[in-house]
C-alpha cells in the first residue's frame, strides 16, 4: 500500500516529530524513506551580494545536519538537498520518486506565526497529488 514515504525537513525543532512519524510509518510498511531539505533561494535575494556565499554555505550546512539527523533515526534513508521554493520542490521530488505519502511538520523555521499550518505545509497540502501527512509538534504537557 505504501512503498515510498517522503519527509520534508528544515531541521527545526517543530519538524522533529514529523521525522519520527515518517520514519516510523516507513518502517511499519517496509517502505522506502526519502528525506528532503530545500534551500529556499528566496532568502538570498535580500542579502548583500558579498554575504551571499557565506549565507548559502550556512543554509546548506544546516540542511546537511537536518538530513544527517534523519539518517541517524532510520536505516536506509535516501537524502536529497534541492534549491528553489520549498513547497514546489517538495511536491516535485515526491512526484519524481513516486511517493505514496509526504510527511511534513505543520510549522517550520519561517512559519511560527501561522495559526494552523505553516505556509510551506499549506501549499504542499494544496498542490500535492498524493496524500500529505501533516504532523504538529506536541506541547510539552502532551
Amino acid at each position: 500500500m505504501y512503498d515510498t514515504v517522503v519527509v520534508a525537513t528544515d531541521g527545526s525543532e517543530s519538524v522533529e516529530r514529523a521525522v519520527t512519524v515518517a520514519t516510523d510509518f516507513a518502517g511499519r510498511f517496509e517502505a522506502d524513506c526519502h528525506a528532503l531539505y530545500v534551500v529556499d533561494t528566496r532568502v538570498f535575494a535580500d542579502a548583500p551580494r558579498d554575504l551571499r556565499p557565506d549565507l548559502r554555505a550556512a543554509v546548506e550546512d544546516r540542511g546537511r545536519a537536518a538530513l544527517a539527523d534523519v539518517e541517524d533515526r532510520a536505516d536506509g534513508v535516501t537524502t536529497e538537498i534541492r534549491e528553489g521554493r520549498p513547497a514546489e520542490e517538495i511536491v516535485d521530488y515526491a512526484r519524481e520518486v513516486d511517493a505514496d505519502v509526504v510527511a511534513t511538520g505543520t510549522r517550520g523555521r519561517h512559519g511560527e506565526g501561522r495559526i494552523v499550518l505553516g505556509s510551506v505545509a499549506e501549499e504542499v497540502v494544496r498542490t500535492a497529488p498524493m496524500p500529505v501527512l501533516t504532523v504538529r509538534k506536541l506541547a510539552e504537557e502532551e
